[in-house]
């Protein structure tokens, strides 16, 4: 793993450390199947202190992160709004979260601000307090633990039947800004012959980058907007919302005609029986709510892989993955 230690892009994780953290969340999840198991996990980190640094709205990734340092014996601290810090006073958010790393062991971020991450990171390698940073979601361009979850997910989805080598993958939505589709279409290329499909309004397709990164990794891929084709021949379908919070003009994402991109209950019947069906939520009218009593569908339980698979990659940060790993109860 790249990057001094913080987690910043996807593009850092390579497959034998994907395939470590499969194992390592598998043995997490059995630790929590008893008393004595969770408080062994609460004993390997109660030294340790973190800051959730959210200055973009969050539940899921913010509460998972913050279950996942209690799960560990974390104290944790959190910044859920700049406008209750200094940086109301005109502090800059460089000095602020310099100022953080005085108190912690580990600064996990969110922010609407693209390559926020990646530029405290350097600061804090430069400082006397190099404290680890996580990506908890940066603007349009990363969400690198959205994405640990998504393999995750995937990987236990088709434990029998193959692993997700050679599986078809369809993303759906603004495939544009979503963060969650870039970042996981980057680990799709240490999976070989795995194959992704777009489907989405020309207005929200992939960007040329991603295009690029799916080329140089020889990964074959597919954009339409013949929605039923696309999950017909899927394998898994991983649908997405509107990213309309970065619009350049207010309500500009409205006057686009996503109504062909929707799954509905009807659209089950033509799907495989075997597919799994994936959202990162929150959803709105993308995906049915009658959708949630299908056995294919696995975004409530790919939502809690989320909390476990945090709970590994902190593990793996701050050092005692070990002693997950090796331990018998």
């Amino acid at each position: 793993m790249k990057n001094n230690g913080h987690i910043l892009s996807a593009s850092q994780f390579d497959r034998p450390f994907l395939d470590k953290m499969y194992r390592l969340t598998n043995k997490i999840r059995r630790f929590d199947k008893s008393k004595e198991g969770l408080l062994y996990l609460q004993s390997l980190l109660p030294h340790k202190r973190a800051i959730l640094y959210f200055t973009q709205p969050s539940t899921r990734t913010f509460l998972s992160f913050q279950s996942a340092c209690h799960i560990l014996g974390m104290k944790n601290s959190e910044i859920r709004d700049a406008t209750t810090s200094s940086e109301r006073k005109g502090e800059s958010v460089e000095d602020s979260l310099r100022t953080f790393s005085s108190y912690v062991d580990l600064i996990v971020m969110r922010s609407p601000v693209r390559g926020l991450c990646d530029r405290m990171a350097a600061i804090l390698d430069s400082s006397d307090r190099p404290v680890p940073i996580i990506n908890a979601g940066s603007g349009p361009d990363e969400h690198p633990t959205q994405a640990l979850l998504d393999i995750y997910t995937l990987q236990r989805s088709f434990k029998e039947l193959g692993g997700i080598e050679g599986k078809t993958i369809c993303m759906v939505g603004d495939l544009k800004r979503g963060r969650t589709v870039r970042s996981l279409s980057k680990l799709l290329t240490l999976y070989p012959g795995a194959k992704i499909i777009f489907a989405s309004p020309d207005a929200f397709k992939i960007e040329d980058d991603l295009r690029t990164i799916l080329k140089d990794g020889k990964v074959e891929f597919l954009e339409t907007s013949d929605f039923r084709d696309a999950i017909t021949n899927s394998d898994a379908v991983y649908m997405t919302r509107i990213q309309d919070e970065y619009d350049d003009h207010a309500g500009a994402s409205a006057k686009v005609d996503t109504s062909a991109f929707c799954l509905r209950a009807e659209h089950l019947k033509i799907m495989k029986k075997t597919s799994v069906i994936m959202h990162p939520l929150p959803r709105r009218t993308e995906l049915d709510p009658a959708i949630d009593s299908d056995p294919r569908a696995k975004y409530w339980r790919q939502e809690r892989n989320g909390m476990w698979t945090r709970v590994a990659l902190i593990t793996m940060l701050l050092g005692v993955d070990q002693q997950i790993l090796l331990p018998e109860l």
